[in-house]
């Protein structure tokens, strides 16, 4: 288990630190995961240049890659700051959307994982079982399995791959396939809001950049990323003003708040 103390520490750690995050991510979601980095206390860096992206990811912190909208000109971009961040040593964090959707983001998946080798990997119970091989149904990015579901998939192919991975859900679970982390913040409205996935995605990129060791970090931001919903749903009269409540939750996020609500326990 680890200890919410801990869990606020890593906070305090990025908002001294304000480490740059890179974020090759999808068109959908750029705003979101920009606004959601600054609220926490990073600072985003967007691009959807290959060479922009290269520089880029020799300046930042950490590197998160999504492939929600895979142009060409995005994928390009993605292996560009990838093999620098290689290079760099510094944390890659994977977002594979609808990986199982289509032949193309399977392909694109799988090559990613095989170049760039990336230290997180979240997604939801289907795109974590597509990944591990499994024929996971999915609705594009929408999962059809419940994240218990993806666990020993999750485990797996955290040991094939040599890193962490995240199956979010209504329990987000975190393994490296040996230890694993449930998290158990969140609330179910939060789904009903275009990006906040890819935006734990982008957070766990921020902890990531500020704690070495990536099991914990990826629990703790999925931790934060569920309480500042939890926070946020309780001024929220909808998705439509959920998405405003999340980022001054973000914002506004204490110790007292973290060490009282954030929930985590071995798996």
């Amino acid at each position: 288990m680890s200890d919410p103390i801990i869990v606020w520490t890593d906070v305090v750690r990025i908002r001294r630190a304000n480490p740059l995050v890179l974020n090759v991510t999808n068109n959908v979601v750029t705003n979101i995961t920009a606004n959601a980095l600054l609220a926490l206390g990073a600072s985003p860096a967007m691009t959807h240049a290959a060479q922009d992206a290269k520089e880029l990811a020799w300046l930042a912190q950490a590197v998160v890659l999504n492939i929600g909208t895979p142009a060409a000109d995005y994928v390009e971009s993605m292996f560009a700051a990838g093999a620098s961040a290689r290079e760099k040593g510094i944390p890659v964090v994977l977002d594979p959307v609808a990986a199982g959707a289509t032949a193309y983001r399977r392909r694109l998946c799988r090559d990613l994982l095989e170049s760039v080798r990336p230290s997180v990997i979240r997604g939801n119970a289907s795109e974590i079982m597509a990944l591990a091989g499994e024929n996971a149904a999915s609705k594009g990015a929408d999962s059809m399995h419940g994240s218990a579901e993806a666990l020993e998939a999750a485990r797996e192919l955290a040991r094939k791959r040599s890193c962490v991975v995240c199956v979010s859900g209504a329990v987000d679970y975190v393994t490296d396939g040996a230890a694993t982390l449930a998290v158990g913040n969140g609330v179910e409205l939060m789904t009903k809001v275009t990006g906040l996935g890819c935006t734990a995605t982008a957070l766990i990129g921020a902890f990531a950049a500020v704690n070495d060791d990536r099991l914990t970090a990826t629990a703790h931001a999925m931790s934060v990323m569920g309480l500042a919903g939890e926070l946020a749903a309780r001024g929220a009269a909808g998705p439509g003003t959920l998405e405003p409540c999340f980022l001054d939750a973000l914002y506004s996020l204490d110790e007292t708040a973290v060490v009282a609500g954030a929930r985590l326990e071995a798996a």
